[in-house]
Order: structure tokens, then C-alpha cells, then sequence
């Protein structure tokens, strides 16, 4: 990392930065290709930023100015309004990680996480995670994720960097998911 990069907690002025990294790696912006190198595939809209910010949920990195990375963590309550989400919790009974009964109270969605291209293989997500972990872990003490199975960059930074574990799959609207778990009170760094 250079040392120009500031990791924040994202506030209303950032929102047309976040957008602008949004729409370089949505899945549905990315020919076959580029989505070879990893993608996000949600999009969010400003009432959405909004509202993620307002509860201190949204973790980006800038290089001076430029948002360069995010980190997207929130309640189930916030996560709700899309249905995978919803699907998701409803194999929670099911899921077994280390000594936690995984619940919508304990445990929080991590992400998407996104980081420019320019600025990967260069060990931000590692510093930046521990910043949304140190912010996060007093409200939740489980972090749970999916990951398309398809998107393999992101599979191996969570499981290889991050050390992540794959707890569980599934599948949804055709596509096949990993589910992950990290314990928060586990620093990364």
C-alpha cells in the first residue's frame, strides 16, 4: 500500500465515488473476460448508500481523493430488501461454525468488497478488513458471506488472505454459492 491510502468510514460525500467503483466491476457492466478477475453483483442505488452509511456499515479506502475500495457490512435488516439475502437466512438453523448458533442478531453480511483493479495483488484487503473489523466486531461478533462460485478471485482472497472459512453452499436464481464465516473477535493482521 502506498501511503497515500486513507481507510474511512464512508459519509454522504462519498457516495458519487462509490458509484463510479460500482459500475467499473458489476457483473453485469464486465464481458466474460473481466469477470475472470473478480466482479460485485449487486448494485446499489443512493437510497441504499444512504441508508448503509447511516449505520456506519460502508468501509472504503482512498488513494488522496479517489475511493479505491469498499466494504460493504450490515444487518440482515438492512440486507433483507434482496431476496438471496433472504434465502440465505433461512439455512442459518442449518449452518454449523466453530461454537456459534448463527443467527440474524449475532452475525452480519459482509459485503460486497470491491477494489480497483490497479490496486489488487497489493495487499489492501487486508488492511482494509481489519479496519471494517475492528469498527464492526463490538455490534457483531460472527461475519457470514456468499461468494459465486464462479468468481474465484474473490474465493481465494477470502479463504487464502483472509482466512475465511467455507462453512456451506447453495444455490439460487441458477447460480451456485459458497457460504463463508469468520469469527470477528480473530484479528486478520
Amino acid at each position: 500500500m502506498t501511503e497515500n491510502i486513507q481507510l474511512e468510514i464512508a459519509k454522504l460525500h462519498d457516495i458519487d465515488g462509490i458509484l463510479a467503483l460500482q459500475e467499473l466491476y458489476l457483473v453485469s457492466n464486465l464481458s466474460e473476460e473481466e469477470k475472470a478477475s473478480g466482479f460485485v453483483t449487486t448494485p446499489f442505488s443512493i437510497p441504499q448508500l444512504t441508508e448503509v452509511i447511516g449505520q456506519q456499515g460502508l468501509f472504503i479506502a482512498k488513494d488522496n481523493t479517489r475511493i479505491i475500495a469498499y466494504i460493504f457490512a450490515g444487518g440482515w435488516d438492512f440486507f433483507n430488501q434482496w431476496s438471496i439475502f433472504n434465502y440465505m437466512t433461512t439455512l442459518f438453523p442449518n449452518l454449523k461454525f466453530l461454537d456459534f448458533d448463527i443467527t440474524t442478531t449475532n452475525s452480519f453480511q459482509y459485503g460486497p468488497i470491491c477494489i480497483h483493479k490497479e490496486y489488487r495483488g497489493k495487499g489492501l484487503i487486508t488492511p482494509l478488513f481489519e479496519f471494517m473489523r475492528i469498527n464492526i466486531v463490538q455490534r457483531y461478533p460472527l461475519a457470514l458471506t456468499f461468494i459465486n462460485k464462479t468468481n474465484i478471485p474473490s474465493t481465494k482472497a477470502h479463504t487464502e488472505k483472509l482466512k475465511w472459512t467455507i462453512i456451506a453452499d447453495f444455490q439460487f436464481n441458477n447460480n451456485n454459492y459458497f457460504i463463508l464465516a469468520y469469527d470477528m473477535n480473530k484479528p486478520v493482521i
